[in-house]
């Protein structure tokens, strides 16, 4: 699967990170080919790639992989082997189990907007592609630290916020008319302002928090804004006393649906999303601990509370030792002579 003189779909997520993915692949790609680009969750991937396989349009995914099988054979039957990768993705979820395919260029070390950032350094020779990755290594480091949560850049959380306050849209045009890390003075102002006001939301879930014992914070509908998730995760899962093993907000959304984000620190995020996606009514996929689950309409929250509960119910019980083994038993014989 070639990139054909037509033209060139990309295909990227909606936070931070698949922002800049996307406003790298459209620097890069500039002039090559007439770009489409779609700004997408996880619930809507698998039909996007469809569509690009059933027009026969070149398309490129970052920081989203498929939900179904069905589409990653599509995929394997319809590649050309030494063609460039089709998929740039960074989620520790898919590693084992896809990081053999040809057409995926997967690295957990970084953001997926890093990936592919190294990926088109190390391939490419032309000195106008080099010169525009250039200006925008700046904006490419702010998206890492942000999406691996190392928080050593200060204006990453700034950007989050004008995410948030702008839509992913108009930051993604901001970053093709202007692709400089540095946010001016309106940029600044605004996202501080927000950041403020981000604090006083957090106080209000803090005291909202339905906690079932140490294993689940649960935040309804209605105290956190999108865009507030990494933040908040960051202060109940590293702050408190006694952390929970999950924090889970949930946002129902214009069409009826739930978006719920999972934050955790041992994993658990990950395993509860793969355990209740079930690929028709629950979607959803992410990182290890940092993962999303969509639920439709016809879940309540309470609904959603206990499917969250049952899942780490499970997860727990996983974790458990096993009765004693053939080895246990001879210890206790050592023991006992």
């Amino acid at each position: 699967m070639s990139f054909p003189q037509n033209l060139l779909h990309i295909i990227s997520h909606t936070d931070l990170d698949g922002i800049v993915s996307a406003a790298l692949a459209w620097h890069v790609n500039y002039g090559r080919y007439p770009l489409k680009v779609t700004l997408a969750g996880y619930g809507t991937v698998d039909n996007l790639i469809q569509e690009s396989l059933q027009k026969e349009e070149s398309f490129m995914v970052l920081d989203l992989f498929c939900q179904y099988d069905r589409t990653v054979d599509e995929i394997d039957k319809r590649f050309l082997e030494g063609s460039q990768p089709l998929v740039f993705d960074h989620h520790e979820s898919n590693f084992s189990k896809y990081s053999n395919r040809p057409w995926l260029e997967l690295d957990i070390n970084y953001c997926a907007a890093r990936v592919y950032f190294n990926w088109v350094r190390s391939t490419s020779s032309d000195p106008g592609t080099l010169s525009r990755l250039k200006d925008l290594e700046a904006i490419t480091e702010i998206a890492n630290d942000r999406d691996l949560w190392i928080n050593s850049i200060p204006e990453s959380r700034l950007w989050h916020a004008l995410v948030t306050l702008c839509g992913p849209w108009s930051v993604f045009t901001r970053l093709v008319a202007d692709p400089s890390g540095d946010l001016n003075s309106n940029e600044k102002f605004i996202a501080r302002a927000f950041v403020e006001d981000q604090e006083k939301r957090f106080i209000k879930a803090v005291e909202s928090i339905k906690s079932n014992g140490r294993d689940l914070s649960f935040i309804g509908d209605g105290i956190l804004e999108f865009g507030d998730v990494s933040d908040f995760g960051g202060l109940v899962l590293d702050r408190m006393d006694s952390p929970p093993l999950l924090l889970a907000v949930a946002t129902k959304r214009f069409r009826g649906d739930w978006a719920v984000s999972l934050r955790s620190r041992d994993g658990f995020a990950g395993r509860v999303s793969a355990i209740l996606q079930d690929g028709k009514k629950v979607r959803g996929g992410g990182h290890e601990n940092a993962a999303a689950l969509y639920f439709p309409p016809s879940y309540s929250e309470t609904r959603i509370r206990e499917s969250l509960e049952t899942a780490l119910h499970t997860l727990k019980e996983q974790e458990k030792p096993m009765g004693a083994t053939l080895g246990d038993l001879f210890r206790d014989l050592s023991n006992n002579k």
